[in-house]
């Protein structure tokens, strides 16, 4: 034997030291040596939401899971060992209850005419509330879920602003004319956004897709309603199928918030919420009722 050539002494010194690198003292084997302590620890976590280099992917099929996380119910389950409760209830509660308030007085319920009463919500529920669970969205990990519950939290905000007497004198500053077609291109941006989210959402439940498909139809007329006005108000009749639609989208918010509360500690029954059959679960079911059958 050569100088060069190892010992078996010397193969097992190489293996002892290799798997010393592989083991984490705390956490067991390491998934990648190459990682530090703290950059798997920050991958482990990611990979519970489904990215990130620990997060395993079918790439047989080729498909990723729609990323809505907890925010749309009936496709994932409660992320265990973590300190956030889930905040998506929270966010679509508050958006649910100022988007009916608008609703209503868009379709002039209880002949209301002036939409002065959404101001509060605005602010405080719809805007502060909403955008504080799009922060608590973003510390769980769920993109989708923050940019969505965030943004709407900015709208109502803004809503708030442009509405208040007063306040910043938006309104009053512009001609009645300059205002109903700044007022309708402003909705008509938050239909082009809801749009974008609303693609994002093809390969979730029925009850989420159907909530943001309503929203962006009702951005959709409430911004034609206010850019086809008569110099003086809105078109009457468009308005009211904006608020209609945002009624509609606001049951569906609410809808979606108790599907998110409801489970086995608190509830006698669990909320349906109904999977496309291309999504992850539909597939699911789509297999094992075809092996079942077989």
């Amino acid at each position: 034997m050569s100088a060069t050539e190892p010992t078996v002494n010397d193969n097992a010194l190489e293996k002892e030291t290799t798997n010393a690198a592989a083991t984490d003292a705390t956490n067991g084997p390491r998934a990648h040596p190459q990682m530090s302590h703290e950059e798997e620890q920050v991958a482990r976590a990611a990979a519970r939401f489904g990215y990130g280099p620990l997060a395993h992917v079918n790439t047989a099929e080729n498909r990723l899971p729609a990323f809505g996380g907890e925010f749309q119910p009936g496709l994932y389950r409660p992320v265990s060992e973590r300190k956030f409760a889930n905040p998506a209830p929270l966010g679509l509660s508050a958006f649910a209850l100022t988007t009916f308030v608008l609703g209503c007085i868009n379709m002039g319920t209880r002949n209301i005419k002036e939409p002065s009463l959404v101001i509060g919500p605005a602010f405080g529920y719809g805007g502060l509330v909403q955008l504080l669970a799009g922060m608590w969205e973003m510390a769980v990990g769920n993109t989708f879920g923050a940019t969505a519950l965030s943004s709407y939290g900015g709208f109502w905000i803004a809503v708030g602003i442009i509405l208040t007497p007063g306040g910043f004198n938006i309104a009053q500053s512009l001609s009645e004319e300059e205002f109903l077609n700044s007022f309708g291109l402003f909705l008509m941006g938050w239909f082009i956004f809801t749009f974008v989210l609303l693609l994002c959402t093809l390969k979730s439940t029925v009850a989420f897709f159907s909530l943001f498909f309503s929203l962006d139809l009702a951005f959709l007329l409430l911004g034609i309603s206010y850019l086809r006005h008569d110099g003086a108000a809105p078109n009457a009749p468009v308005m009211k199928a904006g608020g209609f639609f945002a009624l509609l989208a606001a049951f569906l918010a609410w809808y979606n918030a108790l599907a998110g509360i409801a489970d086995t500690s608190n509830s006698f029954f669990i909320i349906p919420v109904a999977h496309f059959p291309w999504s992850e679960k539909g597939r699911e079911r789509r297999t094992k009722t075809e092996r079942e059958t077989a």
